[in-house]
């Protein structure tokens, strides 16, 4: 049986596994303590097979437990047929309407919502000002800030007025870099005044709007911390993101087995600099062996003092925030 250590540090774990069936010892790593799965492709069949699957995994645990999933519209989807098309945020961006945007964030929000997603890891907030961008692209609203604050909220609001949380993602930006995360650790060169200008609005913007988590870059920004990524930057999240922007809600990593970090840092020593950074809810996506990795290293450093027990605390009082107000029973 895991210790009361262990299950607040593993609360801040949302994990994913492969297959249509969760394997026993993902079962084991949810009985740790785990508070959300991400959800992929390789997991879903059509509605009624994605309801029940969510609807077995809340089950399998005497606790909430908070589905979670990328949805965004365009080629980031990961549902099968049975859902509406939705198209990439760009085009979205392209009409200016942002009447349109919050419909569409209600008619993501109603049908996920109806196969018991309680997150979705939406909007795109980055500032698309880079055609070289190879990760972004058409995942953002746009290459004008105000546009994508503008149509970015709408989306929040129409997303989460159907009981859906949204992530507003990727802080502080990830426009304008030429790496890709998923295989690389880019570095955005720009000063404070640019960032201020056009990478940081939209974000401000999403803050005001009361949207409920904020999704990490795993980028450097050298104007703020030359040293380390976002994800694991404490004068980017607890000093810009929490003290200057004031946000309160859940901020949450992109998955600590992108190379970006595992390859850079690795997991063990990412988690520990991320909790002491400000991140409340780690993404570790794919292999049950980082996951327990992930669990066992912070518990490991907690027991040193290397991390306060009150950060996994705070950071468990904001999961169970967000939770309360969005994560449901199966229906």
């Amino acid at each position: 049986m895991a210790s009361d250590l262990e299950r607040a540090v593993a609360k801040m774990l949302c994990v994913g596994f492969d297959g249509t069936k969760p394997p026993e010892e993902f079962l084991t790593l949810l009985r740790r303590g785990a508070s959300g799965i991400i959800l992929f492709a390789r997991n879903l069949g059509p509605p009624p097979e994605m309801a029940r699957l969510c609807a077995q995994l809340k089950d399998a645990v005497d606790r909430p437990l908070l589905t979670s999933i990328d949805h965004e519209g365009g080629h980031v989807v990961r549902t099968r047929d049975g859902f509406t098309t939705i198209p990439a945020m760009r085009e979205i961006g392209k009409t200016g309407d942002v009447t349109r945007a919050r419909d569409i964030g209600r008619t993501m929000g109603r049908e996920l919502r109806a196969v018991n997603i309680d997150l979705n890891f939406a909007p795109v907030m980055d500032v698309d000002t880079n055609p070289a961008n190879p990760v972004i692209g058409d995942r953002s609203f746009g290459a004008d800030p105000d546009l994508v604050a503008r149509m970015g909220v709408a989306l929040i609001e129409g997303l989460q007025s159907q009981g859906v949380a949204a992530c507003a993602k990727h802080f502080p930006g990830h426009g304008d870099t030429y790496q890709d995360s998923h295989i690389d650790l880019p570095t955005l060169p720009h000063d404070l005044a640019r960032l201020r200008k056009i990478e940081l609005p939209p974000f401000e913007a999403a803050i005001k709007a009361n949207v409920a988590s904020i999704m990490t870059a795993h980028v450097i920004f050298r104007a703020i911390d030359a040293e380390y990524p976002a994800t694991m930057s404490q004068r980017v999240l607890d000093g810009l993101l929490r003290k200057e922007f004031g946000f309160d809600g859940v901020i949450i990593s992109d998955d600590l087995e992108m190379k970006a970090i595992a390859d850079h840092y690795g997991v063990a020593n990412a988690i520990v600099r991320g909790a002491n950074a400000g991140v409340d809810l780690f993404l570790v996506c794919h292999t049950i062996e980082q996951q327990n990795l992930a669990i066992d290293s912070l518990v490991k450093a907690v027991k040193s003092g290397d991390v306060k027990r009150e950060r996994i605390e705070e950071a468990g009082r904001r999961i169970d925030t967000l939770m309360a107000r969005f994560c449901k029973p199966p229906t």
